[in-house]
């Protein structure tokens, strides 16, 4: 896909969206919501698929399970994914559960050579019944595992070297995990090369004064604008979107919000041949 901008399809905006369409070029589905129904968000997906591309973005793979992904999943997955015809297929690099019970949460990774082998034997196997790359995001975490070796991004980019998946690159998760852990998001996004992401996401998040707290509830804060802007140019042409889960506002209020990722990337194009052209 050429340089694209897009943002989360949520029910409350399925109204406004069918009828007054939108600029934006792609929308994003949380996978879970629109496997296991033929009802209305399937119809409305199915709608909005005539005319826009569509990626799909997991939240219960648990790459991060030494008991696997669930066959049943995956076959939900691809009946999704085989009808939908998506760009991108997606998930978290984490682990959601253990034992059969689901935590309903984005659980960190040890960042090990131990973890290492489960997460890229689950990849390989979902790749494998999927027949597909799929992409794996960075999540944003609250307590970091004392038998870490590995840096984040390290260990991100070793899975994609790995296994051949891309990588979904939330910028405000590495802001977030940034402070939180007390490391420069310079180092991350400068690590990560281009060439293996597939996405970029945007979110807000919500300052709980001893940490930041992943909330996809606000706008995106200015310093991941900040950050956006300074690896505008290396990303240039990779689709990104904004997301929102909370707090959800108009869709026109959403829309604009991931409009200005193109207009940071028109800015530093712009420059960028007045550079050239000296």
């Amino acid at each position: 896909m050429d340089t694209v901008i897009g943002a989360g399809l949520r029910p409350k905006h399925y109204q406004h969206i069918l009828a007054h369409g939108t600029r934006l070029d792609f929308f994003e589905i949380i996978s879970e919501n629109y496997m296991d129904t033929l009802g209305r968000p399937r119809a409305v997906l199915r709608r909005l698929r005539e005319n826009y591309p569509i990626c799909m973005h997991g939240v219960s793979m648990s790459l991060g399970s030494a008991d696997g992904v669930r066959k049943d999943y995956l076959k939900s997955l691809k009946n999704l994914a085989d009808e939908t015809e998506p760009f991108l297929v997606s998930d978290h690099l984490c682990f959601t559960g253990a034992h059969g019970a689901n935590s309903h949460d984005l659980l960190p990774l040890p960042f090990n050579s131990a973890m290492l082998k489960v997460v890229c034997k689950n990849i390989d196997r979902v790749q494998s019944y999927l027949k597909r790359t799929i992409a794996v995001e960075n999540v944003s975490s609250y307590f970091t595992w004392h038998d870490n070796e590995m840096t984040e991004w390290d260990f991100l980019c070793e899975v994609s070297r790995r296994t051949g998946c891309r990588i979904l690159l939330d910028i405000n998760n590495v802001y977030v995990n940034a402070t939180n852990h007390r490391f420069d998001a310079d180092d991350f996004l400068t690590a990560v090369p281009a060439s293996i992401v597939a996405e970029i996401h945007m979110a807000g998040f919500t300052d709980m004064g001893d940490y930041l707290f992943d909330t996809h509830s606000k706008p995106v804060h200015p310093v991941v604008w900040k950050l956006f802007a300074k690896y505008a140019a290396k990303y240039a042409r990779i689709p990104a979107m904004i997301e929102r889960d909370a707090d959800i506002p108009a869709f026109p209020v959403v829309e604009r919000e991931a409009l200005r990722m193109a207009k940071f990337r028109e800015r530093t194009m712009l420059k960028q041949k007045q550079v050239a052209s000296k």
